[in-house]
């Protein structure tokens, strides 16, 4: 191909791309604000710069720099607490004197329990993670021999993980998407390294309140008396 109609192709594709990502964006704003109303929640595209102090145990939300969630719909999801994001981030990178930005964004959504939590988190298991096993890094393994495959699980508590994922959320687990999922001592979080879909969003809220529902009666008492 010759050298000019390369440069001509170059140059269509940014200018379609530069069309593109605009057009694009408002769809998505679009189509997340009339969900957000049909599902009695509320909805903002505004820039929101205070998630990662609201939320400081989530290190998701710490990544690199200009960190803000944006797309943000709030409200109640089965009688608990939820909001679901876009977040952006930036990281940097030097190349002869010049600084570049990258710009990386993803989807996260949290719920509040209404039960005083531990830090736990369950993930899928990726095949860094089994590299570390090899090497004697292990993470909690359960009687699921197909659970333990697929999801990498961790917390400062052994009896904390054994006493959430228990036989019946493993079972749920197992038939519902994946997603990153974390505890602090009040929410729990799902998130994925993109963006979410509104198909996504709803599969979140789900996956996480299915965690909140099966909790223990004995775990949820326990929890309440260290409130």
């Amino acid at each position: 191909m010759p050298p000019l109609v390369v440069i001509l192709v170059v140059v269509a594709l940014f200018a379609a791309l530069s069309i593109y990502g605009p057009v694009a964006a408002d769809r998505r704003r679009k189509a997340l604000a009339a969900w957000a109303a049909g599902r009695g929640l509320s909805f903002s595209s505004r820039h929101d710069y205070g998630m990662a102090g609201r939320f400081p145990e989530f290190a998701c939300l710490r990544q690199g720099e200009n960190r803000y969630a944006y797309n943000v719909v709030r409200g109640v999801w089965e009688n608990r607490p939820f909001h679901a994001f876009d977040y952006h981030y930036e990281t940097y990178t030097h190349h002869k004197g010049r600084r570049q930005t990258h710009h990386h964004h993803f989807s996260a959504a949290i719920m509040t329990s209404d039960v005083p939590l531990q830090p736990l988190v369950i993930r899928p298991e990726t095949m860094f993670d089994r590299v570390a096993e090899f090497v004697g890094v292990d993470d909690i393994d359960f009687e699921s021999a197909e659970f333990s495959r697929r999801f990498h699980v961790r917390a400062p508590s052994k009896k904390w993980a054994y006493d959430v994922i228990h036989a019946r959320t493993m079972e749920f687990l197992l038939g519902m998407p994946d997603f990153h999922l974390q505890f602090d001592r009040s929410h729990v979080m799902a998130h994925r390294t993109r963006r979410y879909e509104i198909p996504d969003i709803e599969a979140a809220a789900n996956v996480m309140r299915g965690i909140l529902d099966r909790l223990p009666d004995y775990v949820v008492k326990a929890q309440q008396g260290h409130a």
